[in-house]
C-alpha cells in the first residue's frame, strides 16, 4: 500500500490537471472498493449478494415490511427491490404474503433461514470493518464515521450503498 500512495504522489503535478490523488473522492472510492469487495467476496460465499444482505438487514428490523416501505428505505426503485425479493424469494430467504386489507399489497418478511442468516452476516460486515480499519483508533474511526454522515445529511443523500 505504501508503494501505491509514494507512486502516486511521486508523479509530476500539472498545473492545469489536477492528480487524482489530489481528489478526497479519489481515495474515498480507493479505500471503498477494497473494502466492500472483501465484504462482497465473504457474503457471495454464503449464496448473497450485498444488496441480498442490505434488504435482509433492513426487512430484520422490522417483522414485516410492505414492498414500499422497504423502497423508502433503501432508496431504490421498485424494479430493483422487486428483483431482489424474488431472487431471495428463490433461495427460501424471504417470503411475500397479501396484505390483510388490500390484497395488492404485499407484506414481506424473512423465512426463518433468512432471519437466521442475518446475524452471520452481519458478523462478517462487522469482522471486515475490524480488519480493514484496524489501522485506525476508535476515535479515528468515529471521526470519519462522522465525517462521512455529515456529507450525507448535507447533501441529503437517501440511496442505501449495495456495491
Amino acid at each position: 500500500m505504501e508503494t501505491i500512495i509514494k507512486t502516486m504522489q511521486s508523479s509530476t503535478p500539472s498545473a492545469s490537471v489536477s492528480a487524482l490523488e489530489d481528489h478526497v473522492g479519489f481515495w474515498l472510492r480507493f479505500v471503498s472498493n477494497h473494502v466492500s469487495g472483501e465484504f462482497a467476496r465473504q457474503v457471495e460465499q454464503r449464496g448473497v449478494s450485498v444488496s441480498d444482505w442490505v434488504a435482509m438487514r433492513e426487512m430484520y428490523r422490522h417483522e414485516q415490511s410492505g414492498a414500499a416501505e422497504l423502497v423508502s428505505a433503501l432508496g431504490m426503485t421498485k424494479g430493483a427491490v422487486s428483483k431482489i425479493v424474488t431472487r431471495l424469494q428463490k433461495k427460501g430467504l424471504v417470503a411475500r404474503a397479501p396484505g390483510v386489507v388490500d390484497k395488492r399489497a404485499q407484506h414481506l418478511m424473512l423465512t426463518p433461514a433468512g432471519r437466521a442468516l442475518v446475524p452471520e452476516l452481519a458478523a462478517i460486515a462487522d469482522r471486515n470493518d475490524a480488519s480493514c480499519f484496524a489501522s485506525l483508533s476508535v476515535a479515528q474511526r468515529q471521526s470519519l464515521m462522522g465525517m462521512m454522515q455529515q456529507i450525507v445529511q448535507d447533501r441529503q443523500l437517501r440511496q442505501v450503498p449495495t456495491e
